[in-house]
């Protein structure tokens, strides 16, 4: 889930004797990120100033599939619920629109591995204590952008522009929580196409949510910037909650058929 890479080690200034456990939760993050052995159904609330939306997710061989459960934390209107309806009908009467959904999964995924593979070199690592959680004992490490690492794409300059904290559980070597500043400005596009302004910000934390399976639970951005011609905000928050295994192979098909008949994950029950 995490970026990470089995390719360089991490460089640190850090006297601390645990400094390989950087290395090892991060290439074990970035292993995790290529397994598709393991689809979860599972509840997605997304938050932003002016809606809130609540979904289930279920995870198949052909891409993700959603279903609408709440607007605001109420019940959908007839008229929402009705639109959504229309909105899988669409997708089981035209498989190209599952299999755009899918090609567009892929992109965001191949994204995600190139920032992957080079997160241990394009930071400086230094380790910042420890403490515990329950059972969990958790290592702290800061990182700070790397001078020598250099990047011409777009999808790794912001990594020059920010500096955070990351933090491990130790016993399972699996990153919890990942918090990260930009510290100034980033233009994308050579200033062309936008650009970031510095002070915003993301968190994203993960668990262990059965099976030893470690996801997502919780995804925070604020961002402001201009995107061509227009000052935009990026203001959202996630939280992926009540995690359960599906089959593996499950057609898109079969997953709109469970979402509408309440099968499968307990957030279903009684829907």
């Amino acid at each position: 889930m995490f970026p990470g890479s089995v390719f360089a080690q991490i460089p640190s200034e850090s006297t601390q004797p645990d400094d390989a456990l950087v290395t090892r939760a991060l290439t074990n993050e970035l292993t995790a990120a290529q397994d598709t052995g393991h689809p979860m159904q599972y509840r997605l609330r997304k938050s932003s100033p002016h809606l809130i939306s609540t979904k289930e997710i279920l995870e198949t061989k052909d891409g993700a599939v959603a279903r609408l459960l709440s607007i605001n934390d109420a019940a959908p209107s007839l008229a929402d619920r009705q639109k959504d309806e229309a909105r899988l009908d669409e997708l089981l009467a035209d498989p190209s629109r599952q299999r755009k959904r899918k090609q567009t999964e892929q992109d965001d995924t191949g994204r995600a591995l190139k920032v992957l593979r080079v997160l241990p070199k394009a930071f400086l690592y230094h380790y910042a204590g420890s403490e515990t959680n329950g059972s969990q004992t958790l290592k702290r490490y800061t990182f700070t952008p790397n001078p020598t690492f250099t990047s011409t794409d777009l999808e790794l300059l912001i990594l020059g522009a920010m500096s955070g904290t990351l933090t491990i559980d130790a016993a399972h070597q699996r990153v919890v929580r990942l918090e990260g500043h930009l510290e100034k400005d980033v233009a994308i596009g050579w200033g062309i196409l936008g650009r970031l302004n510095k002070g915003g910000w993301l968190v994203i934390q993960q668990a262990e949510v059965g099976a030893g399976q470690w996801r997502i639970v919780h995804f925070q951005m604020l961002m402001s910037g201009r995107v061509l011609f227009t000052t935009r905000s990026f203001d959202t928050t996630e939280e992926e909650s009540e995690y359960a295994p599906v089959p593996v192979g499950l057609s898109y098909q079969q997953a709109i058929q469970m979402l509408r008949s309440g099968q499968g994950s307990p957030t279903m029950a009684g829907k």
